[in-house]
């Protein structure tokens, strides 16, 4: 039985996830701006966390409609530093607008987001095979590309080991191990 889950910790949540998300190819702009926004939320937390509360970023953020959250007003993501159901951190509610109108300048030069994203693998998803989860790696050179580029368009919460995640999430990356059933 593979290993490849392990992660999900019997989470039913994560596993969900893992099956049906993760490591799966989306070519969706609000889609990759979503995953974006909840990677760089969990930085110093656990996945497990931001997955739960998924659905309140949601709502909060405006089902991460990139225009709309790039209108959000200080008064607005101030007010959600009250909010229970997401993480309460200023800096990374601010982030969400912050990179909001980083991706609509992106999509200005490069016509969508995913073009601009899909452009650091030439097109391709980039397949490790794994055969064990402890070869998975947290980074790497192309999510340090990556990570570099987008914080010079002003980007925040986009580091190399997030930006690595969130090529998995929105499927740049496969790495399911080789006996995933879900690979």
């Amino acid at each position: 039985m593979s290993t490849c889950r392990a992660w999900a910790g019997g989470d039913p949540v994560l596993e969900a996830y893992h099956d049906h998300e993760w490591c799966k190819v989306s070519h969706d702009d609000s889609f990759q701006f979503m995953m974006l926004c909840l990677e760089g939320a969990s930085t110093g937390l656990s996945w497990r966390t931001i997955m739960h509360k998924k659905e309140a970023y949601c709502a909060a953020f405006h089902r991460f409609d990139i225009a709309a959250c790039s209108e959000m007003t200080d008064e607005e993501l101030s007010g959600l530093l009250a909010n229970p159901g997401i993480i309460r951190n200023q800096n990374k509610i601010y982030s969400v607008r912050k990179n909001a109108r980083a991706v609509q300048l992106i999509q200005k030069e490069f016509g969508s987001f995913d073009a601009y994203l899909w452009r650091f693998t030439d097109g391709q998803q980039i397949d490790g095979h794994w055969k064990d989860i402890s070869e998975v790696p947290t980074e790497s050179e192309v999510s340090r590309k990556m990570s570099r580029d987008m914080k010079k368009r002003g980007m925040a919460f986009v580091g190399p080991v997030i930006t690595y995640s969130f090529m998995q999430a929105i499927g740049m990356v496969n790495d399911h191990l080789e006996d995933c059933a879900y690979r």
